[in-house]
């Protein structure tokens, strides 16, 4: 591990809105205010820094936003503010992720790696040893939607090892292996970091864990609680889960609606005043970039009036003149000459010539 940084998050959020159907979101989409639909940040300004050859664990109990922050690193969703450095190629290794279930293994595998951006050549010289790595047998020619949980993890495992990515996601692909996978995996992934690639490790078992990652980041309910020591973080983890188990089922469901209330009132606002008095970021900024950091991007913002009122009128445009071609198909019938005129044009015209052979 050196010092080169891999990864750098800044006060990274994500706001979902909580529409009821996709009739109301295409309504929102089109509207030049912003709709009411209620919200939700799965994130709330998560910052930190991953350094080359390094192996980060990411844990929290279900809800924390684990698996958000994952696709945000991998450039699957975006994040709605902050700042996100990714210094590399990044490959995600989920259950099932990216894998068309009416394509068979081997198509799947072909199709991801041209997604990537490898060569047919380079593809040919993967896909032997992808096969050997998933080890499935002949369900390599089957459609993945009839493979099972671990037989879809194993595929996607192999497929994303062999592009040699310099950014490795694996959000809790290991949990549905045998033993025998799960070896090969980890060997795997050492070999990663001995080649000073880094890897972000998201999972429930926390031996796993322990057993591989540097540092240990605990998301709770979109929030970051602790970010360091890998042994120091999941004693505080173990200590907390522990305390969480012993709750009745009505003080766990008290407890996790006050958390998600949180999560549904928090603002970014709320982002700037709590990094104003305590940052979590790993350098100081100005007041003018910390604003910027805490500032809405504008992916997903209502239109604006300027963009609303075109759109109309290049929709009205399109009906009119559909609407008139319809009213008017003697022109275009007019211009075409008659079939008999054709021929006798060309039999005029053409001048007569024996065919040869």
């Amino acid at each position: 591990m050196d010092d080169t940084v891999k990864i750098r998050a800044r006060l990274i959020t994500k706001e979902y809105d909580m529409y009821k159907t996709r009739a109301d979101k295409v309504k929102a989409m089109l509207s030049v205010h912003k709709g009411k639909a209620p919200d939700f940040w799965a994130l709330k300004g998560v910052s930190l820094e991953v350094h080359s050859g390094e192996a980060l664990g990411i844990i929290g109990i279900n809800g924390s936003g684990k698996s958000t922050f994952s696709n945000i690193i991998s450039g699957i969703i975006p994040p709605t503010s902050g700042d996100l450095e990714i210094h590399g190629d990044v490959s995600i290794i989920a259950i099932g992720a990216g894998l068309k279930g009416e394509l068979t293994g081997l198509q799947n595998i072909r199709v991801k790696a041209l997604m990537s951006g490898m060569t047919n050549q380079e593809i040919d010289e993967i896909i032997q040893p992808v096969i050997d790595f998933a080890d499935i047998g002949a369900f390599i020619d089957q459609p993945v939607k009839s493979y099972s949980s671990g037989m879809r993890s194993r595929l996607g495992f192999a497929i994303a090892v062999h592009q040699h990515p310099d950014i490795l996601v694996v959000d809790e692909a290991l949990s549905v292996g045998d033993s025998t996978f799960y070896e090969k995996c980890m060997e795997k992934m050492d070999e990663f970091k001995s080649e000073g690639k880094t890897i972000i490790f998201i999972s429930h078992a926390l031996a796993q864990v322990e057993q591989f990652c540097d540092k240990v980041l605990w998301m709770h309910y979109g929030d970051v609680r602790e970010y360091g020591d890998t042994e120091e973080v999941l004693t505080h983890y173990r200590t907390f889960t522990g305390r969480f188990n012993n709750l009745s089922k009505k003080e766990k469901r008290a407890y996790q609606n006050e958390a998600k209330h949180k999560q549904a009132v928090f603002t970014l606002d709320d982002l700037y005043a709590r990094e104003k008095a305590e940052s979590s970021l790993p350098r100081p900024v100005s007041d003018a970039e910390l604003k910027q950091l805490c500032a809405r991007n504008s992916i997903g913002d209502p239109m604006s009036k300027t963009t609303w009122f075109f759109l109309i009128a290049m929709i009205l445009a399109a009906l009119a003149l559909g609407t008139e071609m319809v009213r008017s198909p003697k022109p275009l019938k007019s211009a075409l000459p008659a079939p008999t005129a054709v021929v006798q044009t060309i039999a005029t015209e053409t001048p007569s010539r024996p065919w040869k052979i």
